[in-house]
């Protein structure tokens, strides 16, 4: 949504909003595309195989032609390449891990009230299930597959040789970056239950020899090794201000002179820090599952940049439409030091001037 709201109308009819979502999620719930596959089903033969009504299925399988996911022919429904494929979990790219994710998204939103009056996540008081890491894990890398070399391509990393993708979980941007930069060696840092979803990662990856692993809680703990770019991606509005700024000097410290320090996430970007609206809303998202995360703006973000002794901050302009956020990629880099030699001649000159 992106239009002001002036008029019930309007009002309307963004409420309303909500009624091709919930189509498209229950066909995900039927596991419809699946059992649909490569083959043209009548909705009679297809309600027998998912033992559901005809009525129902008719009209859900009529909605979902009607956008798009599905095709019709006479009376024979197929899948549109897009169901064949990604949502279909027999298919090799299949995006099961993404699609429980906006499953899952549908019924803790519906519950956005309890974190408003409490300020705190839903379900903060419960332990996540035990297999949640690595789910999530794979979910990022099913929601970033595509737009990571896209956005890879277009970030020159000139002389770098080292890169450390801070936060990186499946390790899917630093796969990309090493794809695009042949020379360059590539480290992933997060938990480790993360990092054992990028290695199986890797493993299918030609570039997989070139990564390393870093397990750490880095929004505690000092980062080790020093690198010539740190990349940090949709990890921003996991955390609070407070801790956000421990960790740009923490990234601080662990980049060479000269460093780059890159950061992608919902930036706002208006004097007010209301739009863009996308960012405005997935802060609504970190209020439903973190502690102290948010959006923030970009002059919030340069200014704990500075503080933390980065300089030339800018805004990397990507081609418009390749973009995972509007002007989403903010970038700093450490001070670049004079060699010794400089420096020792330069003294040595003011030593005899003074004389």
């Amino acid at each position: 949504m992106s239009q002001r709201i002036t008029t019930f109308e309007e009002f309307r009819d963004a409420i309303s909003g909500y009624r091709l979502p919930r189509v498209l999620l229950a066909g995900l719930e039927l596991d419809l595309f699946t059992a649909i596959g490569n083959r043209s089903w009548t909705v009679e033969d297809l309600s027998q195989e998912l033992k559901v009504s005809e009525r129902g299925l008719s009209i859900l399988c009529r909605n979902l032609a009607a956008v798009g996911m599905l095709q019709k022919k006479g009376p024979l429904f197929r899948n549109s390449r897009l169901s064949a494929t990604a949502l279909n979990r027999n298919h090799r790219a299949y995006r099961g891990g993404y699609l429980s994710l906006m499953q899952t998204h549908w019924q803790d939103w519906g519950r956005l009230l309890e974190s408003v009056r409490s300020g705190l996540p839903i379900d903060h008081n419960i332990p996540d299930p035990p297999n949640y890491r690595r789910q999530f894990t794979w979910a990022m890398h099913h929601r970033t597959l595509e737009i990571a070399p896209v956005i890879a391509a277009q970030i020159r990393l000139g002389r770098a040789r080292t890169l450390l993708d801070l936060g990186g979980g499946p390790g899917t941007y630093a796969m990309a970056f090493l794809a695009r930069n042949p020379r360059l060696h590539a480290t992933v840092c997060d938990r480790e239950a993360a990092l054992a979803v990028a290695k199986e990662i890797a493993r299918t990856h030609r570039a997989g020899p070139r990564l390393s692993y870093l397990s750490l809680d880095f929004s505690n703990e000092p980062i080790s090794g020093t690198y010539d770019v740190i990349w940090y991606s949709n990890v921003l509005h996991i955390y609070s201000p407070e801790d956000n700024q421990a960790i740009f000097r923490r990234a601080f410290a662990a980049l060479a002179p000269g460093g780059r320090f890159i950061i992608q996430d919902a930036f706002l970007h208006d004097r007010e820090g209301l739009h863009p609206t996308e960012a405005s809303l997935f802060a609504v998202s970190m209020l439903l599952f973190t502690t102290g995360g948010n959006t923030y703006h970009v002059s919030e973000t340069a200014k704990w940049l500075k503080e933390a002794g980065f300089v030339g901050t800018r805004i990397l302009s990507l081609k418009k439409g390749t973009e995972d956020w509007e002007n989403g990629i903010l970038e700093a880099s450490t001070p670049v030091r004079r060699p010794r030699a400089i420096v020792r001649r330069t003294q040595l000159k003011g030593s005899r001037r003074a004389r």
